[in-house]
């Protein structure tokens, strides 16, 4: 059987209320009972994952999330990082001086909150606190330590203007770092090491279980980099095309409890 599974949350693990059905989480207790180990992998910060660890009971000392599009990978019982990519003080200037280059909005997280600088705060910047439960601050540029240490970066904008920023932004900057596109109005900069595909990797191997033995679900296109290395990767009916070309399996949306429907199809086949 697969013995890793990694599931995204927002447009995966979720329905459209941000709940996880009683179907989902029946598919997923019983995956666990039969021995595979279950790992949300989220674009999320680990403050916005901390309650669906609680209600689906994968806080015991064999438990592990995947945080910040793969910057954080962390035992959930002991809070042991096994991964930890982070950007700092100086990236921060470079991008925020980009952003204001590109007329882009852009918000930021450390552990603890989400920060911006724009002092008219972009509706998308109040929809990522909200969504996430994540306290929200406006903060000058001086305010900041230059210790700092931020899983994250993100450029937000209506998708339209978004596409062109993303256009736009100088070739040395890409370069720098891993960028990926989490929803139409999220393009999320990270550490150029972190992705989700090798968080997961880097905890597959870690836990000795070969890659074809692990399955690992999506929607968008911050989950390519996983749905590419798992032995299984899950496209839900709700992903955008590239994933669902990239995947070996096609589920059902989430409002069709579609991450219960893979488990169940292709671990009771493996």
């Amino acid at each position: 059987m697969y013995k890793l599974i990694a599931i995204d949350m927002d447009g995966t693990l979720l329905n459209d209320q941000h709940h996880v059905t009683p179907g989902v989480k029946e598919a997923l207790q019983q995956a666990k009972a039969e021995g595979a180990t279950v790992v949300l992998c989220t674009g999320r910060p680990l403050g916005g994952v901390t309650r669906y660890l609680l209600e689906l009971e994968l806080t015991t000392e064999d438990d592990y999330v995947i945080a910040y599009n793969g910057a954080l990978v962390q035992n959930t019982h002991t809070n042991e990082n096994v991964v930890s990519l982070t950007l700092g003080y100086q990236d921060l200037l470079d991008l925020s001086n980009v952003a204001a280059d590109l007329q882009t909005p852009m918000h930021f997280f450390d552990q603890q909150k989400l920060y911006t600088f724009d002092k008219d705060v972009s509706p998308y910047t109040v929809y990522e606190s909200y969504v996430t439960q994540v306290p929200l601050s406006f903060r000058t540029k001086d305010e900041f330590d230059e210790d700092i240490v931020l899983p994250k970066i993100m450029f937000i904008d209506d998708p339209e203007k978004l596409e062109k920023t993303k256009a736009s932004i100088p070739n040395h900057i890409k370069e720098r770092y891993e960028m990926v596109q989490s929803a139409p109005f999220f393009l999320e900069i990270l550490h150029k090491e972190a992705s989700k595909g090798n968080a997961v990797k880097h905890l597959a191997e870690k836990l000795g279980i070969a890659q074809e033995e692990v399955m690992c679900i999506g929607d968008n296109g911050n989950d390519l980099s996983m749905i590419q290395y798992a032995g299984c990767g899950v496209a839900m009916e709700n992903a955008i095309p590239a994933l669902k070309e990239a995947a070996d399996f096609i589920t059902k949306s989430i409002n069709e409890d579609g991450v219960a429907y893979a488990i169940q199809t292709k671990i009771r086949k493996s």
